[in-house]
């Protein structure tokens, strides 16, 4: 399994997106150390969709930890995984050298071309489209589920 998980995301959460991904986050952070790094969300009053997705690319890219397996959130191209997948690989990763796991989110427009081949994975939750906040609860909370089916644990409580 991962020892370490960075989630570099565009946009700063609010509301009930920022108590679920705490609630989350407090119990990942039971199994190993999970950093959330949030980068500026251009405003999309003022540019091109293109300048956005670009400028945001730039940001995001200075803050994905050198040497980590990345991993891409992409509906459109994404590989999609049940969940008992997802947690065989991260298991995979982890017993190959990849403790260390990036998960990249992206903003309203999602993630720019430059972004997303540098990603060494692509997923995908389905072919709906989560608002970027969304997205990011059921990230964590995906963590924690393959946390607990890797470890055999139950995960209602």
């Amino acid at each position: 399994m991962i020892r370490r998980a960075t989630i570099v995301t565009v946009g700063r959460l609010k509301g009930w997106a920022a108590d679920g991904c705490e609630d989350y986050l407090e119990r990942l952070r039971h199994y190993f150390p999970v950093e959330i790094i949030e980068v500026l969300e251009e405003d999309m009053n003022r540019r091109s969709p293109q300048e956005v997705l670009h400028t945001e690319a730039g940001r995001i890219l200075k803050r994905i930890p050198q040497g980590a397996y990345t991993v891409a959130l992409d509906r459109e191209r994404g590989k999609q995984l049940s969940s008992e997948e997802l947690a065989q690989k991260l298991e995979t990763l982890g017993v190959s050298g990849h403790s260390h796991i990036a998960f990249v989110v992206g903003g309203p427009l999602g993630l720019a071309s430059e972004v997303l081949d540098k990603a060494d994975f692509r997923l995908s939750f389905g072919k709906v489209t989560l608002p970027h906040a969304l997205a990011r609860v059921v990230l964590l909370e995906q963590l924690f589920r393959a946390v607990k089916i890797e470890r055999k644990e139950k995960y209602h409580w």
